[in-house]
């Protein structure tokens, strides 16, 4: 049986982790999330493959390849979380089980972001847990793919 795979995805700005309002995004890089991503696919027998885009087109064809060559995505679609119907209809498309991230906690923001497009089509989000939402969000694929 071939190795599952995880598609972790990260929208706009977040390449700017680290960089970015510190407190609330906190200090650590994309590439050291990426790592924390790899990791926790690795502790569940998966395999992770992270991408970052501030190109809304760009994730659309990854959700797409995801149809075909993953077993599940988790997404922060950043600002596009609150705006992209593209992602939105990208998920649903691709109908390989999606959670939803975010490091902060969009509830507790600004209102604008108490609104998701992708949360209707995603079978989970997780916000608020910084990091940790991804280690969840790569958890939860994994034992729904189990049962």
């Amino acid at each position: 049986m071939a190795q599952k795979k995880v598609l972790v995805l990260n929208g706009p700005n977040l390449n700017m982790l680290g960089l970015r309002q510190p407190e609330i995004y906190g200090t650590m890089s994309l590439e050291d999330l990426d790592g924390i991503c790899v990791e926790a696919a690795k502790d569940v027998g998966w395999t992770a493959d992270c991408r970052q885009s501030n190109m809304e087109g760009e994730l659309v064809g990854w959700i797409h390849e995801a149809r075909t060559e993953f077993d599940g995505i988790v997404i922060n679609a950043g600002a596009y979380t609150h705006t992209s119907v593209a992602l939105r209809d990208a998920i649903s498309a691709a109908e390989t089980p999606t959670i939803e991230v975010h490091l902060s906690n969009i509830h507790k923001r600004e209102s604008f972001r108490h609104h998701s497009y992708l949360t209707p089509v995603a079978v989970g989000m997780i916000c608020g847990l910084g990091a940790h939402g991804y280690v969840l969000g790569i958890q939860a694929l994994a034992r729904m793919a189990a049962e």
